[in-house]
């Protein structure tokens, strides 16, 4: 179940989120994680287990290309981002099940949980070969 953190909803309401201006990273956690379902989490280190990826050649990633388009046809803005690449990643000590995105600030005391997204081919197994993430075509996040 993808969704968005309440939080993250809040501020882009307020205008302190603004997509295409942050500074937006993911994270991959595995199936020990409350990521899932702290949806009202308003930082990293506020999740009571984040349980993040711990298979060799994992780093979080920071997004590059922001943009928010409007769409009109949907009543809807979508926010997106160049597809990103974790190369020759190895096993965790569980499978991952979800990608956190998040806006960065200084460190997880500050930084804002935007999205889970766990569709697109989790759970799996890192297994040397690289994992390709290709947001949807419609945003990886949508504000209807």
């Amino acid at each position: 179940m993808s969704f968005a953190y309440t939080p993250a909803k809040y501020g882009i309401a307020r205008g302190t989120l603004v997509w295409h201006t942050s500074d937006i990273r993911v994270l991959l956690v595995m199936s020990n994680t409350t990521a899932d379902t702290d949806q009202d989490a308003a930082t990293i280190s506020a999740f009571g287990t984040l349980d993040e990826f711990d298979g060799a050649n994992y780093a979080r990633k920071a997004v590059t290309g922001e943009a928010t388009t409007e769409d009109d046809a949907n009543n809807r803005a979508e926010m997106d981002a160049d597809d990103i690449t974790w190369s020759a990643l190895g096993a965790g000590a569980r499978q991952a099940v979800g990608m956190v995105v998040y806006k960065f600030v200084t460190n997880d005391a500050d930084s804002i949980p935007i999205a889970f997204i766990d569709s697109g081919g989790f759970p799996f197994t890192g297994n040397g070969s690289d994992v390709a993430v290709t947001w949807n075509v419609e945003g990886i996040v949508q504000a209807a």
